[in-house]
């Protein structure tokens, strides 16, 4: 895996049912490095920490290799990389290959994968389809979360090298699958309500999956 790209964003707002609301989905690329920190990226602007930032998303990366499918479901949208809210521009990328727990060294930081990314109504917006978010389900491939286990510079061609591979843990791609499916798969569940990476917040989900 490679970066290609990496992306930082400066608050926006929009009107959504009556409300102001601000963002942080909109990444343009950067041309210099960028600063991986244990609870964002430095510069980038993170708009409401209820749902973004901190420990276990702290920096969002998302595949180049998904790229061409929503250039062509969208091909009339201003594409540049961030498009899909990632700090992180990756090529090869692979959900089905990266594991909750996997840790990787990449620029001066070292990272590890969390969680996979939910779509919000902030996506939609931006893409100004009503379709897009089940589009994003559907497609199964949302790029994952990572903690920032030790923070660093990291810049466009920097390499991920993986330090650790996770045990006992289950894929983004099944994970994110899991979330959405209507046929829970309890081994999963209980894999990941004993994984320390998945927040808490989100094993009250699982929990409730298990029941």
């Amino acid at each position: 895996m490679k970066i290609v790209s990496t992306n930082i964003a400066q608050p926006r707002t929009f009107i959504w049912q009556g409300q102001e609301i601000t963002t942080g989905i909109y990444k343009k690329p950067t041309e210099v490095p960028i600063y991986l920190g244990k609870e964002d990226v430095k510069g980038d602007i993170v708009a409401d920490r209820r749902v973004h930032g901190g420990e276990f998303k702290a920096c969002y990366l998302f595949s180049l290799n998904h790229y061409p499918y929503w250039q062509n479901l969208y091909p009339n949208l201003d594409w540049t990389y961030g498009m899909l809210g990632e700090n992180l521009t990756v090529e090869g990328l692979d959900e089905k290959s990266i594991f909750v727990g996997d840790i990787f060294k990449v620029g001066e930081a070292t990272v590890q994968v969390t969680i996979p990314r939910e779509p919000c109504f902030k996506f939609a917006y931006k893409f100004n389809s009503d379709d897009v978010l089940q589009q994003f389900i559907d497609h199964g491939y949302p790029g994952t979360y990572v903690r920032v286990l030790k923070n660093g510079k990291v810049e466009v061609g920097d390499e991920f090298q993986l330090l650790e591979k996770s045990k006992d843990s289950i894929s983004i791609f099944d994970f994110f699958k899991l979330l959405f499916s209507e046929e829970k798969n309890k081994d999963h569940i209980t894999i990941l309500l004993n994984n320390k990476n998945v927040p808490e917040r989100l094993k009250k989900r699982l929990r409730f999956f298990a029941k």
